[in-house]
């Protein structure tokens, strides 16, 4: 866990949650599935002015309207009252109503014409013998407000088919406007700039754009599970706040940098000065993108101006890219630790030690003689499994230890900043691409193995954020090398079934079974890990 000393900015407590709820009214259009929206006043104290559901903050009626609603044997309590909770705002908002007689007929037209929004739900249903369909609301996704938002709801997003005619009227004090719309006409017309909607609106419609009528939504719903729990974090791209959920690229990273929720982090790209993870870790990416580096190789400073720095993975002989690093430390780099030998990697170590008048130590694992002339690399110092280097000074440690992980390369180390509870995985785990695993120096077992490493030191050592040498930072960490494990064998099935398939074929005949899910230019890259998994299958005979 990372030491709170070392984070960059003042916490600060977010507001505290209110429990909410939502639901989207759904009906079959000539073109699909349509939803009924409507405009917030312009003047609300959250989201004003914006398209969204009905809904609204649940009370303590919604619990007492149990004794009167409908409810499916697998709805538990809470989930009851959320449903209520919609259901009463939808009347009061909108006019629509989701009940029931005791015969179960829908409500009569003097039901609906004597039902006033502006008096209790609960009291006027009982006294006209009415129950609220909760049975037939059903549960979507489950948002909670951004932690930096000063009004914060803990959301269900409930789904429900609208009822049979019913015509939504505004209040005209919350709520204006309503509109049948279809999901993809509603982000279009958001994109254009005449149909303003917030981040959680906006994801759970591109979601619901995937389902070509209501009973598809609604079979899809039957699990009473949300198809997703999130609560975004935001960041600057361009400047400009963009916003992020816990499956996306960029969200370990705004944990990491802003735990609690604040917006202070930029996301985008600068090869030209070092970004600030912590106040003991900085990173300089390399001006190297391409399709094999993505955005470019990050280089990271492990320390601060009292102890020195560890400069991890140098990066490509770029003399700028090694001065910004050099700058960047104030010149007092104290150790050079690559974490393979790959070009994009290790040829900037020795230039970097040149710049220093102390000459720090290379320290790495040396090539072996699998690797590739252009991967060559010999240490000064051999950092063995489970050694550690330290920088110290005014009271503070920054260790790192190596954890030996070959796969990717024969000579990989994947290295743990102790203290912190910090990975830097070098190429062995990724933010945005999968790591090439390239026989004869790549090993498909080998990289397996090292992967269950690395998900035991998460435990051993607390690790949350896993540090790549290309991409973001990855939170989650269990969860990624997990996941990123159970990818690896659900490819090794793939390659299984091809080679079972196209028996005496060649790799060029296996790579569009086993990879049919990627774009036929990768395929010459695929080809790569490919060769590796057919290794591993004709040694453990698997095919």
């Amino acid at each position: 866990m990372i030491r709170p000393t070392q984070i960059l900015h003042a916490q600060r407590e977010p507001a505290a949650v209110r429990a909410a709820a939502t639901v989207l009214l759904l009906r079959d259009g000539p073109q699909g599935v349509e939803v009924l929206m409507t405009r917030r006043s312009p003047t609300a104290s959250f989201a004003p002015g914006a398209y969204v559901f009905p809904g609204g903050v649940v009370d303590a009626a919604d619990t007492e309207a149990h004794r009167i609603a409908n409810r499916r044997p697998t709805q538990d309590d809470s989930r009851l009252t959320q449903c209520i909770a919609a259901i009463r705002e939808s009347f009061e908002e909108l006019g629509i109503l989701l009940a029931r007689r005791a015969d179960g007929s829908p409500p009569t037209a003097d039901d609906m014409a004597t039902l006033k929004r502006d008096e209790s739900l609960l009291a006027q249903f009982e006294v006209r013998g009415l129950r609220f369909a909760a049975d037939e609301v059903y549960l979507f996704a489950h948002w909670i407000t951004d932690r930096d938002s000063p009004k914060r709801f803990d959301v269900p997003f409930l789904i429900a088919r609208m009822p049979q005619g019913q015509v939504p009227v505004a209040d005209e004090a919350e709520q204006f406007e309503p509109v049948w719309v279809r999901p993809s006409e509603a982000l279009e017309r958001h994109k254009a700039g005449n149909f303003f909607m917030i981040f959680p609106t906006i994801r759970t419609l591109e979601r619901m754009d995937q389902f070509a009528d209501v009973e598809a939504v609604l079979a899809a719903c039957a699990s009473e599970q949300p198809m997703w729990i999130s609560c975004p974090r935001g960041g600057y791209v361009k400047g400009k706040i963009e916003r992020y959920m816990e499956h996306e690229m960029q969200f370990g990273e705004l944990a990491m940098v802003s735990p609690d929720g604040q917006i202070q982090h930029a996301l985008d790209w600068n090869t030209e000065a070092p970004a600030r993870l912590l106040k003991n870790v900085m990173r300089l990416t390399a001006p190297n993108p391409g399709v094999m580096t993505g955005p470019g190789t990050n280089s990271y400073l492990v320390g601060d101006g009292a102890t020195g720095y560890i400069a991890i993975d140098p990066g490509p002989n770029d003399p700028q890219h090694i001065q910004r690093l050099f700058d960047a430390a104030g010149g007092d780099i104290r150790h050079i630790v690559c974490t393979h030998s790959h070009a994009d990697h290790s040829p900037g170590a020795k230039p970097l030690q040149a710049l220093c008048r102390n000459k720090p130590v290379i320290h790495g694992l040396p090539s072996a003689p699998t690797a590739r002339p252009a991967s060559e690399f010999t240490p000064d110092r051999v950092l063995g499994d489970g050694e550690t280097l330290t920088v110290e000074g005014g009271g503070v440690t920054h260790t790192l230890k190596a954890i030996h992980t070959p796969g990717h390369a024969a000579n990989h180390l994947c290295l743990v900043l102790v203290e912190d509870g910090l990975l830097f995985s070098g190429d062995h785990i990724l933010n945005g691409s999968t790591t090439i695993v390239d026989p004869p120096d790549g090993n498909m077992t080998h990289y397996l193995d090292s992967l269950d490493r690395l998900r035991a030191a998460c435990g051993e050592y607390d690790i949350e954020f896993i540090l790549p040498a290309h991409g973001h930072v990855l939170g989650f960490a269990t969860r990624v090398i997990d996941n990123l494990k159970k990818h690896r064998l659900q490819r090794e099935s793939k390659v299984i079934a091809a080679m079972r398939a196209r028996r005496g074929g060649t790799l060029e005949d296996w790579v569009e079974l086993a990879y049919d899910d990627v774009p036929p230019r990768m395929w010459p890259m695929a080809q790569r890990s490919l060769l590796a998994h057919v290794q591993r299958i004709e040694a453990l005979n698997l095919a």
